[in-house]
Parts: structure tokens; sequence; C-alpha cells
């Protein structure tokens, strides 16, 4: 069962989108919710599609999902911090968040699930996830331990209170040494695997800074306002600076192969935020993986400029 009424962010998006974030479920099991009936708003019938506004309240069951339960695998994971409510994990690059359509073993979820650590939501397919990163996207990601923790957390997130900071290797120059990427994000109009600044998109900010620029490549310290899907990529190459290596977006070029990139470089360096059970800062760091850290030697950029 669900009931709640929109926050200011997220008046004017589409219901199906708030109802699978807010329960924790796909966006196929929302809208089967909304169509069938077991999910309303402001009591009446809406369409998955529905713009919710100010006020309305949007209550009923939603389904659960129709797929086996995760199960743990041995899948090794560094804890970066953990409590009885919350755990900061670094996720190495080429590891899915979470099981999905063609990824039902051999994620996130399922190395978790090894710890034997509580987990919020734990009979869903997404035990203890308050957000995601990409697949080759590598570092830190919080884990909620009870369903009020991941609750705050995923409130924390909408409310823009959970710092997000990444760094990011692109071909130099940069146009300025620091700057703001205000660009909406929408589903690519015909790479529908792809994401894309469009007019009508989700609204979407990133802050960039300038670490270190060799003259061929700046090394960025990226942070997130918003969380879009691939949001960081996508706004680095709407700049016409794509991540290196990163071959949805434009990266992948004779840069990055001479540079021995086979993923993206992009790793979630530190995270900061409010604790669920009295609100105090916790913040956490996170290295460069080693593969990383042997493209940044090879490219040029000082070890301290991290």
């Amino acid at each position: 069962m669900i009931r709640f009424v929109p926050d200011d962010a997220e008046v004017g998006e589409r219901v199906d989108i708030v109802l699978a974030r807010r329960a924790g479920v796909t966006r196929t099991l929302a809208q089967r919710a909304l169509r069938s009936g077991g999910v309303r708003v402001a009591d009446t019938d809406v369409r998955p599609s529905h713009r919710l506004e100010a006020g309305e309240v949007v209550e009923g069951r939603v389904p659960e999902p129709a797929v086996a339960a995760p199960r743990a695998e041995d899948i090794p994971i560094d804890v970066r911090f953990s409590d009885d409510r919350v755990m900061a994990v670094s996720k190495p690059a080429g590891l899915v968040t979470h099981p999905a359509h063609g990824h039902e073993g051999g994620t996130l979820v399922n190395a978790l699930l090894a710890l034997g650590e509580p987990l919020a939501a734990a009979s869903s397919t997404r035990p203890g996830i308050v957000h995601r990163l990409d697949k080759d996207t590598s570092g830190l990601l919080l884990v909620a331990k009870d369903d009020e923790a991941r609750a705050f957390l995923v409130d924390a997130l909408r409310r823009r209170a959970i710092e997000r900071t990444y760094l990011a290797l692109v071909r130099s120059p940069m146009p300025a040494a620091s700057g703001t990427v205000d660009a909406p994000i929408g589903r690519h109009p015909s790479r529908r695997w792809a994401m894309s600044v469009l007019p009508g998109g989700r609204a979407a900010v990133t802050h960039y800074r300038v670490l270190h620029d060799t003259g061929e490549v700046v090394l960025l310290e990226v942070k997130l306002e918003t969380g879009r899907t691939h949001q960081i990529r996508v706004h680095l190459s709407h700049l016409g600076r794509p991540v290196l290596g990163d071959g949805t977006y434009g990266g992948r070029s004779e840069l990055s192969v001479r540079l021995g990139l086979d993923r993206p470089f992009l790793h979630a360096v530190r995270l900061a935020w409010p604790h669920p059970s009295d609100g105090r800062r916790v913040e956490v760091g996170d290295e460069l993986p080693a593969d990383l850290a042997a493209v940044l030697d090879a490219s040029g950029v000082p070890p301290d400029a991290l």
C-alpha cells in the first residue's frame, strides 16, 4: 500500500514516474497499478501520463514484481561506512546496481545480500537501494538498512540534501574553469537506450570545476544537483566535452584508446548526507580504482590534482 501527496519538486511530473520512485518498483509496475485502478489520484482513475498537481493524494496498492527474489552472491565490494541504519559502499565498474531484465544476478544487490546486513525493502528486488550508478561508473552508493532510513534518504535526494561528487576526465580545453549546466534531459528520440538534452525533458543541473588541465585532457570535479539518468555523461557531451571512454555519448576516441580507457572515466568519489537518526552530516570518500588511476598517470595529471 502507498499513500502520498507530491512535494514541490514532484508537481508537474508524470504520476507513473513518481509512483515508481516512491514505491521502489519499476515504471512498468507503476503503470500497471494506475491502469488497473489499483492506484488512484485524488480518488480518480488517471492515465500514467497524468501530471501531478499540488495537493493531489496518490493512494492505492502497487503489485509486487513477478520476478524471483535476488539471492546472495559472493561478489567483492568495499564498505566505506556502516552503522545500524546506513551503509556507503564502493561499487566496482561493470556491476549493475540491482536485478533487472537481462541482469537477474551478478548485481550489487546480490553482493549486499551476501554481507548479512539488514536491508530496507527486504522483500523487493531492490533491497537497500537508495540511488543508482550506471553499470560502468564506479564509486560510492548509499544503502539503507531499514525502511524509515530509506524513506528519509530518498526524500533527502529529492530535497537535494545529499551531496554527490564525481571525478571525470575529458578532452581539453573546457569552456571555463568552472560552470553549471542547466539543461533538461529526456529519452533520446531515436536511440531509446540513450538520453539527451531535450526541450520538455526533466530539469537537470550539473556543476563542474577544473582540477587540472594538461593541455590535452582535463580532470574535472563534478557535482550533481539533480540525478537524472546518465546526467553527467549527457551534460558534458552537451558541452562538447564527453567523458573520455564513453562510447554512448561521443567519448570513445583515439585519445581514450591511447590512454587505455575501456570504460567511461567517471567515478563517484565523495558522498555527504544527513543521517536519518539525527540529521548530522556524514561524509565519505572513495579513492580512484586502479584502472582509472593508471589512466590518470598515463595522461600526465599529477596525483596531487585529486
